[in-house]
């Protein structure tokens, strides 16, 4: 099998509930791309890679684009079913640059599934995760909004949310009191700042609700700020935007700097090194939540095979980005239902591209 043809698609997600809000940045729509790879078998596999915005990460909606349209001439004629091997012609034509190559390797990882009639979860590892827990964002706003937006979760069947803080210390303080004032017995909660605190506010925030049952995530920018609040701090350290390679997540187990880890997959560089780095944190024994930066239907069924996949003892939750906005851009996404959201189970991601969404092709290489 050979691939001979890559084409890029481009198209904005809006924000169903208006508008998205943590630290100090705001969307009302998501630039994603989605990457159709195209066999001489007939084959065709989907990617997609939606970075949050050009300030979050190292990662920007436009560079996606102009990545593969430098990587893909270097990728046609490959055998896309052998997933390491793409990978390793990833690297030699693209240096780091993990959000581009994700698009590419998860439709890599579609084509395998789809060519051996086998849903991806059944080739990163088998059904060890029948249903896969989900967590709500709630998006930073007035307190009184939150626990509002809150009870409405609720009232949906959640039980696991995600309390975006990172503005003014004093009050994301007002937001973590008002919010867990709101749970649920059974409910689980983690206040995530996604780095934009400085440590002055993060220890204000540590002082302030200090006994208070709900996961620290992320507070500062680097590593090494978030391991000076782990060792001040009562609550459990969740690091997300600074596990950024398997290197980091053997330095962050050698100096207990968390107690739970966010895979993303495109951050890491797509499904071929997310899996590495999910059974990495299997062995070590920490707990972790299976995403990505965002997306559709189709970056959220990768998700969800990746977490099906993991075992449930070690995954904390996921998310479901596609139920985030009222645009389809692919047939067959993850089904939600009380919290928690299945796969299709159907060869490789299970996803059917809307064509008539995606419109025509950005970059093509053929």
């Amino acid at each position: 099998m050979k691939i001979t043809k890559i084409s890029v698609h481009q198209v904005d997600l809006p924000m169903k509930e208006g508008t998205y809000s943590w630290g100090g940045q705001s969307f009302a729509a998501f630039d994603s791309t989605v990457v159709l790879v195209e066999t001489d078998a007939g084959i065709t596999g989907l990617g997609e890679s939606c970075p949050l915005g050009p300030a979050y990460l190292p990662a920007y909606a436009q560079g996606v684009r102009s990545g593969i349209e430098t990587l893909g001439p270097a990728l046609l004629g490959a055998d896309p079913r052998q997933t390491d091997a793409m990978y390793d012609l990833m690297d030699r034509n693209l240096r780091g640059h993990p959000y581009i190559k994700s698009a590419l390797d998860m439709a890599f990882w579609d084509i395998l599934g789809k060519s051996v009639d086998l849903p991806c979860y059944m080739l990163l590892g088998g059904m060890r995760n029948p249903r896969v827990k989900l967590f709500k964002v709630l998006s930073r706003q007035d307190p009184d909004a939150m626990v509002e937006r809150l009870k409405q979760y609720q009232g949906e069947g959640f039980k696991r949310y995600q309390i975006k803080v990172g503005g003014d210390a004093g009050e994301d303080i007002q937001r973590i009191h008002a919010v867990l004032g709101a749970r649920n017995e059974g409910e689980v909660f983690a206040a995530d700042a996604n780095t934009t605190w400085k440590m002055h506010e993060a220890m204000r925030v540590v002082g302030a609700t200090q006994g208070m049952d709900y996961y620290m995530e992320q507070p500062c920018l680097t590593y090494e700020e978030c391991l000076s609040i782990r060792r001040h701090c009562d609550q459990p350290m969740i690091l997300d935007e600074c596990m950024d390679s398997i290197g980091m997540l053997m330095r962050g187990r050698a100096d207990s700097a968390m107690d739970q880890v966010n895979v993303k997959i495109n951050r890491l560089g797509g499904l071929t090194k997310a899996r590495q780095f999910r059974d990495l944190c299997v062995e070590f024994g920490v707990y972790m939540t299976i995403e990505d930066a965002w997306g559709g239907e189709i970056a959220t069924a990768a998700i969800a095979h990746l977490a099906h996949s993991t075992p449930e003892a070690f995954h904390s939750q996921s998310s479901a980005f596609h139920e985030y906005t009222d645009l389809v851009i692919a047939d067959g996404g993850p089904d939600i239902e009380d919290g928690t959201m299945v796969a299709a189970d159907a060869p490789g991601l299970g996803v059917v591209p809307r064509m008539d969404v995606l419109g025509a092709p950005v970059v093509v290489c053929q």
